[in-house]
């Protein structure tokens, strides 16, 4: 059996929130039809987007069914973006250089066929946005919109979103967050004053894949992705009852227990770091363990490749990723820690452990125990400190 440590990835769907799904799947109706077939699930749709809505403190009528966190933040940020500029607030996007690839591709998208420019914030030490950076890019000239995390998705750094905001917000810049790997971890609500738009995913929380939402707060206006129906406040498209169900039960079931799960994989991510410090003295954390998503640690092994800690830990039966993207088989390093200022040889070297509502004290000591064997066979690997030569 697998002990799974990548909940930051996926979590799994606890078997309350599959018996819900296979239990909403069973209405049907499209949610626009009038017949009463129809208005059955309509209704399940509203109480899901209902109970959503409460999580974050919101009106039902603000939060808009997604078909995952990417379109929900490419929702947020191009659909920002173009009506803005119809406004007459020209092109100029504010993001931290840190961000998941939604939002960098999407940014970047804009930038390379949409004539926008982009203002790339440095972040500190441990992934977390500068607000002085900020400040002078607000104090630099109008901006359409401020796009950003609420906690970093590969290290778990929190970052000062209610600050961030407050700033843009007295600069008249619409601020969106992506919170896909904050939502059922922290506590988001009530969302700070100035902050537009909220990007969220099922998948992160035990409900189903392929389903998300986008929080527009009243007065937000986004120009859709999809055209055709209308059916929701920017965007088109038959609307997943079932799967907004799924999620709602997930949602809810993770902040009714916010605080004991957050106390639960604390603790162990916390067991987790003393014992990498004990058994594994050249390893690094990345993670600020003071100000940071509960159940993430990050670290990274210099010398080592992180692909090479994956493939051992996953031959001793352990699930975790590493904090780095791959591309056409060529093993980059994070663009999370080279903005932290971590070197490129010793960025290769990380690997992201997330622990979940179920992770148990024994996974971790196993994994403990498990740990300095890959470390060191990696290290003879040496595989970190050769440089890729494919296209040069």
């Amino acid at each position: 059996m697998t002990i799974y440590l990548d909940h930051a990835a996926t979590s799994p769907m606890p078997r309350a929130v599959r018996e819900r799904y296979v239990e909403a799947l069973q209405v049907v109706g499209n949610p626009s039809s009038i017949h009463s077939s129809g208005q059955s699930a309509r209704a399940l749709l509203d109480e899901s987007r209902a109970r959503l809505a409460a999580t974050l403190g919101v009106d039902p009528i603000e939060v808009t069914v997604t078909g995952g966190g990417t379109e929900a933040v490419n929702l947020a940020v191009k659909g920002m973006l173009w009506s803005r500029r119809a406004q007459g607030a020209g092109s100029r996007i504010l993001a931290p250089t840190a961000e998941h690839h939604a939002t960098l591709d999407a940014v970047q998208w804009l930038v390379d066929h949409e004539g926008a420019s982009v203002d790339w914030l440095p972040v500190d030490e441990r992934g977390r946005l500068r607000l002085d950076a900020l400040e002078a890019a607000l104090a630099a000239g109008p901006a359409a919109l401020l796009t950003m995390l609420w906690a970093n998705n590969e290290v778990g750094t929190l970052q000062p979103v209610a600050e961030a905001a407050a700033l843009a917000a007295a600069a008249g810049v619409p601020v969106h967050v992506d919170a896909i790997a904050a939502y059922g971890q922290v506590p988001l609500a009530p969302l700070p004053a100035g902050v537009n738009a909220v990007s969220i995913s099922a998948h992160k929380v035990g409900g189903p894949v392929g389903v998300g939402a986008l929080v527009l707060r009243r007065g937000t206006e986004v120009e859709p992705l999809l055209h055709g129906g209308g059916q929701q406040r920017g965007r088109s498209g038959t609307m997943d009852a079932a799967g907004a169900a799924a999620f709602a039960h997930a949602a809810e079931a993770a902040h009714a227990e916010l605080d004991d799960r957050a106390a639960h994989k604390r603790g162990l991510r916390d067991r987790l770091a003393q014992g990498i410090r004990d058994r594994v003295p050249e390893a690094l954390l990345s993670t600020d363990l003071a100000d940071s998503l509960p159940g993430t640690l990050h670290l990274r092994v210099p010398g080592a490749e992180g692909d090479s800690l994956l493939f051992l830990l996953d031959q001793a039966g352990f699930a975790v990723s590493t904090g780095s993207a791959c591309q056409a088989g060529v093993p980059e390093p994070s663009h999370v820690l080279l903005a932290m200022g971590v070197p490129a040889a010793e960025a290769r070297g990380s690997l992201r452990v997330s622990i979940g509502p179920t992770t148990t004290t024994a996974e971790i000591d196993a994994f403990l125990d498990a740990l300095p064997a890959a470390v060191q066979q990696a290290l003879a690997a040496g595989l970190a400190a050769r440089q890729p030569r494919l296209g040069r």
